[in-house]
């Protein structure tokens, strides 16, 4: 006898389904017997089952088309999974979570592996034909993409004067697996080499020069093959501990996901974070190794030792040898990962860490000598900071996996003020999947970010400006703080390409009231071969 399929019935019951000489039989699970009669009922429950599906079918080819129902485009692939995003408890159960779920564990499996559903990724490629080339060279051990990220934002109103820049990002990312290549079972080689080019509208036209509005503007160098991350992954323990040893970008592993990374000035992390030296933000990777657990199922632990040095050293990636060092950077994330109601929307609610070893001067600065006797003991030191950073799913849409739906964002940031030129940093927001009739995959965000300079910045250009000295370059005022509002609105084209309008409005450029608010527009444009 020969085992065809397994029939489920009314009733909780099944039924196995097995054929011996033209004959069906068939069995409950629970009791070894089969008769005729039991044959027939299978037969005709089968039969039952098979009328009801075309029915199902037929009534769904005549339902008329709602909203949602009719992409642009067929819905994105789902995107390659690695352990790296998929590790293995170390112990199997949960923290809180459990208190908010009853006894109803949430399951992880598809949701955390899943990642943001976000245009900031194009879900595809533009050339297709090339798929069987890429199959053929995964299958061996190799695999790459090549994307382009296009920028161009006017300023049309406010800040130094109207005007508009261009800049565009050119990454190849690849990765190794060295089990297949080398017999190295279990490490992989990732390496990213890109190319920047371009101007940057904040600084040409807006009038700051403290942080950026566009995204893929700085640390580059200009060069044309500027060397990035490279560096060797292994998971061990039956996965349930990923290591990462190399050269890295620490604001591709903290304080940063790829929903935030949709908002051009957040990109690759709060501008509180990225802009201290110590953190090393992306395209400027320093040597480090980051180690990462979960110690419950929504829980993961992120940690590593990296180091310290400027952030405009090597500009090219290639010169480690005259790379600067200054000293140690030791971060720590904890991030939780619950799933919230009865619909189960997942959060992401994360707490971090990073001690800067390194010496800094206090933001002070030069003193005049009338003032200098009320002013003793701002020597510096090494620099602290501390973040807190929140998204939640508030709705769910469906699509490629349940991670698709709209979220709510929040986050703070604070740096050792003395030491720091933002001491301070709060932001609120929301990403929205959806929220057009007929375009289910397009996304609206929209961002609100408050930052605080340090006190002793602003103290220190204080007494100078009524020393009559330089306040320093391009400061035309004591600096006190600064507003941004961001808005994007991410429309997938086709598989491959995602054109996203932008709208920025910047509160106090140069965070001083000298140079009116500005207002700007563009487009940012994403596409993988």
């Amino acid at each position: 006898m020969k085992k065809i399929k397994k029939i489920p019935l009314s009733g909780n019951r099944v039924i196995a389904v097995s054929r011996r000489n033209g004959w069906i039989a068939c069995a409950p699970f629970w009791v070894l017997a089969a008769s005729f009669a039991s044959s027939t009922e299978v037969r005709a429950e089968k039969q039952e089952i098979v009328q009801r599906s075309e029915a199902d079918v037929s009534a769904s080819a005549q339902k008329k088309v709602g909203p949602y129902d009719a992409p642009a485009h067929a819905a994105p692939k789902k995107t390659v999974i690695t352990p790296a995003q998929r590790l293995d408890s170390l112990f199997d159960t949960e923290s809180i979570s459990s208190l908010l779920n009853n006894r109803d564990d949430a399951i992880r499996e598809r949701d955390l592996s899943a990642g943001y559903y976000v245009p900031a990724q194009t879900f595809g490629n533009l050339v297709p034909q090339l798929q069987p080339w890429r199959k053929w060279m995964q299958d061996r051990g190799f695999s790459f993409q090549f994307a382009y990220k296009g920028e161009g934002i006017a300023n049309t109103g406010g800040g130094l004067s109207k005007g508009m820049d261009y800049a565009h990002e050119l990454t190849l990312t690849t990765r190794f697996d060295l089990g297949k290549l080398v017999g190295w079972n279990g490490w992989i080689l990732h390496a990213v080499m890109m190319e920047r080019a371009g101007r940057q509208v904040t600084t040409d036209y807006v009038g700051d020069h403290r942080m950026l509005l566009s995204e893929v503007y700085s640390l580059s160098g200009h060069m044309a093959a500027h060397l990035a991350d490279i560096y060797l992954e292994k998971s061990l323990f039956h996965n349930k501990v990923n290591i990462n040893v190399g050269r890295l970008t620490l604001t591709h592993t903290y304080a940063t996901s790829v929903l935030l990374c949709t908002f051009m000035i957040q990109c690759s992390a709060p501008v509180a974070l990225k802009s201290q030296a110590g953190w090393s933000v992306y395209p400027k990777a320093t040597w480090g190794g980051t180690i990462r657990l979960r110690p419950v199922r929504d829980l993961t632990l992120t940690t590593g030792v990296y180091a310290a040095g400027p952030l405009t050293s090597n500009p090219s990636g290639w010169a480690w040898g005259g790379e600067e060092h200054t000293g140690v950077m030791l971060p720590i994330e904890l991030a939780w990962e619950p799933f919230l109601g009865k619909k189960k929307l997942p959060g992401h609610y994360k707490i971090g860490f990073g001690h800067d070893t390194s010496h800094y001067d206090d933001m002070i600065g030069s003193i005049p000598a009338a003032y200098r006797h009320d002013y003793l003991g701002h020597n510096g030191g090494p620099r602290d900071t501390f973040y807190f950073e929140a998204d939640q799913m508030v709705y769910r849409k469906g699509g490629d996996h349940q991670m698709a739906g709209g979220y709510l964002l929040a986050g703070y940031i604070h740096n050792t003020p003395s030491v720091s030129v933002w001491s301070d940093q709060f932001y609120v927001g929301a990403s929205l999947l959806g929220i057009l009739p007929y375009r289910p995959f397009d996304r609206f965000g929209v961002m609100y970010s408050y930052y605080q300079i340090s006190h002793n910045l602003t103290e220190g250009q204080r007494l100078r400006q009524m020393a009559g000295m330089s306040m320093g370059p391009y400061v035309n005022g004591p600096q006190t703080h600064a507003a941004t509002l961001e808005a994007y609105y991410g429309i997938p084209v086709v598989p491959g390409l995602v054109m996203q309008p932008v709208f920025e409005y910047i509160m106090r450029p140069g965070e001083t009231s000298v140079i009116p608010n500005a207002i700007l527009g563009g487009l940012k444009i994403l596409a993988a071969l």
